[in-house]
């Protein structure tokens, strides 16, 4: 019952704040005959709310008859938010979201194929592998645009102290010479490292591709199943050694959030962190004065500096009566110089190659060259595609890679568990 009064309340709730705003359903603005359409973005840090707030208003002022009404949104609540008022036939015209939630809106019907709508300018500039993230099918259902890899941020002077190399997006750390460095870093109260990893899943499996690890195989009938080779063993094993063999890593960590890390990183307990380069932001305006830091490139395998994302996106909702308006506004926003303000307003990275250019990232303040060089080798996130994907990560992965990086169960254990009871949940999703 109280799901249901919930559940109706969302409806409501959403369905009054689309009426407001403009929704996808929205025919025009009356007698005037302009065009409402309705841009939902979970854009959530100020800088990143004023940019994108200020490109609506610079569209709003340069198309009269075609207007767009800024809604906020969440990305703690934005799949079943999306979900309730899809169902509920109020959806937002054009919908901000991630990659790797894409999957069930797009096979269930409700967001429009972008392939016919898009202009060629924007496709060609998006690199064919960035597009995959976004491609279910035979179809494309967002225009994925700002991109995080995941990098190491330290404390400079731990590192110059310690006289270990420093690493280069040129010559990374392999990862034997990152555990072993790890382990040098580590003396009286520091820790070389500290892993937060309250969500393993992705933090694995985007590192693992570094080490040529894959886990999830696409059959040619297209059935996935998961397979754990030797490049699967490398990132975890790492880690796990990291804790509980060299004690380089902080046990207290293994639990925490990326932001819960950086207290103690300021305060030099910890030499270096694992985080996504946003995390600079947050760096930039909480650390002490004269604290000095610098942005290194995750460690590298067999395939180089190659590394898991799953891109923030836009899409168009499939009930949306002017989609190729919808369209227009996405390439205007996704102009290269526009992409630039809002991938500085997130403190993140543009994935087309003209804004991927721009002399302004290229700066070594606060790590943004490293990010560049970084972003050349970034690939899709391994499961995003996978149908089962989500009831795995939740109730298979995460304890079972919770438990082996504190070190309750072997490696032995670890595989038979993602492998075996993965695929029993996979096979239900594939019949």
């Amino acid at each position: 019952m109280r799901a249901s009064l919930r559940r109706t309340a969302a409806v409501a709730a959403t369905a009054l704040a689309l009426l407001l705003t403009g929704c996808a359903g929205t025919d025009d603005g009356g007698d005037s005959g302009r065009i409402e359409l309705s841009f939902q973005s979970l854009a959530w840090q100020k800088e990143s709310v004023d940019a994108n707030k200020q490109l609506v208003k610079e569209w709003n002022e340069a198309h009269p008859d075609i207007h767009v009404s800024y809604i906020p949104g969440s990305w703690d609540t934005v799949h079943d938010q999306l979900l309730t008022a899809f169902e509920g036939d109020e959806a937002p015209d054009i919908i901000h979201d991630a990659s790797d939630d894409l999957a069930d809106f797009a096979y269930g019907g409700y967001l429009a194929d972008l392939r016919t709508l898009l202009p060629d300018r924007l496709t060609a500039d998006i690199p064919r592998q960035s597009w995959s993230t976004t491609t279910f099918g035979d179809g494309v259902y967002g225009v994925p645009f700002l991109q995080e890899p995941r990098v190491l941020i330290a404390n400079t002077r731990i590192l110059a102290e310690s006289g270990v190399r420093i690493p280069t997006p040129e010559r990374p750390w392999s990862w034997p010479e990152f555990r072993q460095v790890t382990r040098e870093l580590t003396g009286k109260g520091r820790y070389g490292i500290a892993w937060p990893l309250k969500e393993p899943v992705s933090v694995t499996l985007n590192l693992g591709l570094s080490a040529g690890g894959k886990l999830f195989h696409r059959a040619a009938d297209g059935r996935v199943t998961i397979r754990a080779g030797e490049g699967d063993r490398i990132v975890p094993d790492t880690i796990h050694d990291q804790v509980n063999t060299d004690h380089s890593a902080a046990r207290t960590a293994l639990g925490m959030g990326g932001s819960d890390t950086l207290p103690g990183f300021f305060g030099g307990k910890y030499a270096m962190v694992p985080l996504g380069f946003s995390y600079r932001q947050q760096v930039v305006e909480q650390a002490p004065e004269g604290f000095e830091w610098t942005v290194l490139p995750a460690p590298a395998g067999s395939a180089g500096l190659a590394q898991g994302v799953s891109p923030q996106t836009l899409s168009v909702s499939e009930a949306s009566p002017h989609k190729k308006e919808a369209a227009q506004f996405i390439d205007f926003l996704l102009r290269p110089p526009n992409m630039v303000r809002l991938a500085k307003g997130d403190w993140m990275l543009p994935t087309g190659t003209a804004a991927l250019a721009d002399p302004s990232l290229h700066t070594t303040e606060n790590g943004w060259a490293t990010g560049v060089a970084v972003a050349r080798a970034l690939r899709p996130a391994p499961a995003q595609s996978v149908r089962g994907y989500p009831e795995w990560k939740d109730k298979v992965a995460t304890p079972a890679l919770q438990e082996y990086y504190s070190g309750a169960i072997g490696g032995d254990e670890l595989r038979k568990r993602l492998v075996d009871d993965g695929n029993r949940v996979l096979a239900r999703y594939q019949r």
